[in-house]
């Protein structure tokens, strides 16, 4: 009919799941850029780092805990880190708590290509959100918090 649309927004920028969308795929964007020329995925970059926090932190560094925190779904996490095992950026291993978990740990190789992406990934964050000012970033962090 006439007048009516599918639409439940009158603009593509009404629709905060659009703007999301537009938000993360121009973000991603720009970090695949920077880890391509180091042939590793954004998923890949994530999960290194995950393990890198777990070891800073002393936290348990299972495949369940990596794909609680990273919120990538298990089998992304597992078919990452095929790759990684075989890049030689990770080892895995049964846990010595549980047999059924697996543990996951960077080897000297991995930790130090994502001690020196974690840098280049927050400074693409940074001028990525300078638009923003202190306050709307920490109220940007907040609500995000709050959708997650």
């Amino acid at each position: 009919m006439k007048g009516e649309s599918a639409f439940g927004y009158e603009a593509p920028e009404d629709s905060p799941g659009f703007l999301l969308w537009q938000t993360t795929v121009t973000w991603q964007r720009l970090i695949k850029r920077a880890l391509d020329a180091y042939e590793i995925s954004h998923s890949q970059f994530v999960i290194m780092a995950v393990l890198l926090w777990f070891e800073e932190h002393k936290e348990e560094p299972t495949q369940v805990a990596i794909s609680r925190l990273s919120k990538l779904d298990k089998m992304s996490v597992s078919k990452s880190l095929k790759k990684l095992i075989a890049g030689g950026y990770i080892t895995r291993m049964e846990s010595q708590k549980d047999t059924r978990a697996k543990w996951v740990s960077l080897t000297s190789k991995g930790k130090d290509l994502v001690s020196k992406l974690v840098p280049v990934v927050e400074g693409i964050d940074e001028d990525f959100f300078s638009i923003l000012d202190r306050a709307e970033k920490s109220k940007l962090i907040a609500l995000l918090n709050k959708v997650v």
